[in-house]
């Protein structure tokens, strides 16, 4: 196995010659620790079956199944599938996922650590995955505003961007709300947090899934101080052009594992899609998000 740096970026690490059937401990404790250092290992050579992906995911923690099942490979259940190409006349996954900055399951009590993808049909130009390193953002933010968010927590929900599920169509829109409030009631964290692996602040907020800022005593702020965090961070920036956004590119045959503590990211789509299918493992690895979650 060979580890080499991206060249001219802040972020990003390929991986050549990894097999996860023959990869030591060793091995993949030294590929989990370039994703901790590095936040995003791009694993070259890999065309693996749903199943060899599943197991890959497996090597490096304990898989977490998306709760939707509209999302899931119909063969192992364990994997999220983005694709607009049906199969036999059928939607496979769901279509233009993760169009808005989010770290996976922030909604959720419980994040899991590491996010795989591998990417099953490429697009021939608008390729690619945005990126914001949060520990990196948090580290640049004015002094001033680092003071204002000590001690505070974000609330973060998905119901600013759930999708409407097939069985959902007729069905009164109070009615789907209520369900969402129900089965993924917000949860509340720390605005920020030290990374378990790595020590570093990390800054837990996105413009996805972060839709309210509080006051240590649980009193709310004022919107507008996540809206001044929001564009700090890049997250308002639809030119893409702030230097905190990072593009990774990805080609046939590649895997990305990249560090869902301390990345935000969206997916890149046009107004022309292209074919595009991926398939994504999730994993708990052997900390909790951060050391403030306690085990259930």
């Amino acid at each position: 196995m060979q580890i080499e740096e991206q060249p001219g970026a802040a972020i990003g690490a390929t991986v050549e010659g990894f097999d996860h059937t023959t990869a030591s401990d060793a091995d993949v404790e030294a590929l989990k620790n370039t994703v901790y250092r590095r936040k995003i290992a791009v694993l070259k050579g890999q065309d693996l079956s749903p199943k060899e992906f599943l197991a890959l995911g497996k090597r490096l923690g304990r898989p977490e199944t998306y709760y939707e099942p509209m999302y899931k490979h119909p063969e192992v259940p364990e994997i999220f599938v983005s694709s607009n190409v049906p199969e036999n006349g059928r939607q496979i996954g769901v279509p233009k996922t993760g169009k808005f900055w989010h770290a996976d399951y922030q909604f959720m009590p419980d994040p899991f650590g590491l996010t795989l993808i591998h990417p099953q049909v490429v697009p021939e130009k608008n390729r690619g995955t945005y990126f914001i390193d949060m520990g990196r953002a948090y580290e640049k933010l004015p002094e001033e505003l680092k003071r204002e968010i000590a001690g505070t927590r974000c609330t973060h929900s998905v119901r600013k961007y759930f999708k409407i599920r097939p069985h959902d169509v007729y069905r009164p829109l109070s009615e789907i709300i209520d369900e969402v409030e129900r089965k993924t009631p917000a949860v509340v964290q720390p605005t920020t947090f030290t990374h378990p692996m790595t020590g570093e602040t990390v800054l837990y907020i996105s413009e996805g899934f972060t839709v309210g800022i509080e006051d240590r005593d649980g009193n709310p702020l004022d919107e507008e101080l996540l809206k001044r965090l929001f564009e700090a961070t890049g997250q308002l920036d639809e030119t893409f052009t702030h230097d905190g956004i990072h593009l990774q590119g990805f080609e046939r045959g590649d895997l990305l594992i990249w560090d869902n503590r301390s990345l935000v990211h969206r997916a890149r789509h046009t107004s022309a899609p292209e074919p595009t299918v991926s398939y994504r493992v999730t994993v708990h690895d052997e900390r909790r998000l951060h050391d403030g979650i306690k085990a259930a």
